[in-house]
């Protein structure tokens, strides 16, 4: 497996875990807390470059919830962000941080990696409701709009 495929996966993971704790405490978590222990936990052997690359994404996203949040309800027409399984709201917003903040990852490549990640996580249905919405926010990308 590749190295970013890996972050990516691992990336899902904590912002599942996340998710799910945000859900059920009141309490507000330090993110860099929570990574921290994350990968003190994390039993899989990971290479420096793959933890760095997860980490910025993981980083990232959370740091942007909101803006990333609200660009997932712009494009995802029907869809509030609560009533999306937790898995594909969690795989868009690693793809929306990629696609809005990390310039040297192309585009298609951010979109087939989320597609991918859908597929093997998700539900039948998410490869292609991820892809859906992406390419919405690709175009809107492209036209300056994001």
């Amino acid at each position: 497996m590749g190295t970013r495929r890996q972050a990516r996966e691992l990336a899902l993971q904590f912002l599942y875990q996340y998710d799910s704790l945000k859900e059920s405490s009141t309490d507000t978590e330090d993110v860099g807390e929570l990574l921290s222990t994350f990968w003190d936990e994390n039993d899989v052997p990971i290479d420096d470059d793959t933890r760095e690359f997860s980490s910025t994404l993981i980083m990232g996203s959370c740091s942007n919830l909101t803006k990333v949040d609200g660009v997932i309800t712009t494009y995802s027409e029907h869809w509030r962000l609560n009533r999306m399984s937790t898995i594909d709201r969690n795989i868009l917003r690693i793809a929306i941080y990629e696609l809005a903040y990390l310039s040297n990852i192309p585009p298609a490549v951010t979109i087939n990696e989320a597609v991918e990640l859908g597929k093997r996580f998700g539900t039948e249905e998410s490869g292609s409701f991820i892809n859906g919405i992406l390419d919405k926010i690709k175009e809107a990308k492209e036209k300056g709009e994001i």
